[in-house]
C-alpha cells in the first residue's frame, strides 16, 4: 500500500514538472510570436488580447498533458515519453496554426495581439490554439 502511494506521488511530481516545463515552453512560443515582452504586455500593460492567447495556449497544453497522462502506458517511462512527445508536438502545431492564421488574414497578427484595444482576432487566434490542442489530445486517446 505505502509503496503504491509513494510511487503515485513520485509520478505526480515528475508528470507535474513535465507539465510545467511544457507550459513554460508554450509561454515562450507565444512570447516569440508576439512583438515585445509577453510578461510586460500581460502583467504590466494588462493587455487582454495577449492574455487571452496565452490563456488558451496554457489550457491547451494542459489538456494535452492531461490526456497523455490519463491514457498513459502502464510503463512509467513510456507514459512520460508520450507526454513529452505529444506536448512538444502540440506546442509546435500551435505555432504553425498561428503563422497560418497570420498568413490568411490582413495585418500582422502578432501586432494585433499586442494592441491595447481588445480585438476579435485575439479570440480567433486563441480558439485556433485551443483547437489544435484538442486535435492533438484526440490523437492521443
Amino acid at each position: 500500500m505505502w509503496e503504491d502511494l509513494f510511487t503515485g506521488a513520485w509520478h505526480s511530481i515528475v508528470y507535474g514538472m513535465v507539465g510545467i516545463g511544457l507550459m513554460a515552453a508554450g509561454f515562450m512560443l507565444v512570447d516569440m510570436l508576439t512583438p515585445g515582452k509577453l510578461r510586460e504586455l500581460i502583467w504590466l500593460q494588462r493587455n487582454s488580447n495577449a492574455s487571452l492567447l496565452l490563456a488558451a495556449n496554457q489550457l491547451g497544453i494542459a489538456v494535452i498533458v492531461f490526456t497523455a497522462i490519463i491514457t498513459s502506458y502502464t510503463d512509467f517511462g513510456q507514459g512520460l515519453a508520450s507526454t513529452v512527445l505529444f506536448g512538444i508536438l502540440g506546442i509546435v502545431l500551435m505555432g504553425v496554426a498561428f503563422l497560418v492564421l497570420d498568413m490568411l488574414t490582413p495585418g500582422n497578427l502578432g501586432e494585433i495581439i499586442c494592441d491595447e484595444q481588445p480585438h476579435p482576432a485575439a479570440k480567433v487566434s486563441a480558439a485556433s490554439h485551443f483547437g489544435v490542442a484538442l486535435i492533438v489530445a484526440a490523437c492521443i486517446a
